[in-house]
């Protein structure tokens, strides 16, 4: 079912580039700038988050009070089982003695020619020598 497709490549590496983006600078605008209107967020808690216009505040709430650690955001691994679909495997880890780090899959859309998250599960990494490795 895994397709080759170049344009859903760049779409989740750039996906990766705004997130980390977002973080570093504290920019929730930015770190949300590919979400569908519509998006479906599922948060490390196990809360549900319906829609965009819900997301962005807290998001802008979160990065004021710097609650996620300095990161680096990693691919993991991808894949495009349609045209105009990709679904990524994206790890935050977060730097050395952080508070903690987590793996989002996420599910990309392409629609009037831009890739938009339109949803996303985010789970929290317990153990740092396990879980997620990138595909290199």
């Amino acid at each position: 079912m895994h397709r080759d497709d170049a344009e859903a490549h760049a779409a989740v590496q750039h996906l990766v580039s705004r997130l980390q983006d977002g973080l570093d600078t504290a920019d929730a605008d930015v770190y949300d700038e590919t979400f569908a209107a519509d998006v479906l967020w599922g948060t490390p808690r196990g809360e549900v988050v319906d829609g965009v216009d819900v997301l962005l505040p807290i998001h802008r709430r979160l990065m004021a009070a710097q609650t996620a650690p300095a990161s680096t955001f990693e691919l993991v691994s991808w894949r495009s089982p349609a045209p105009g679909v990709a679904v990524a495997q994206i790890r935050r880890r977060a730097d050395a003695g952080a508070q903690f780090s987590e793996v989002a899959v996420y599910t990309l859309v392409r629609h009037d020619q831009r890739w938009w998250v339109s949803a996303a599960q985010n789970t929290p990494v317990l153990d740092e020598d396990a879980g997620a490795r990138p595909n290199r």
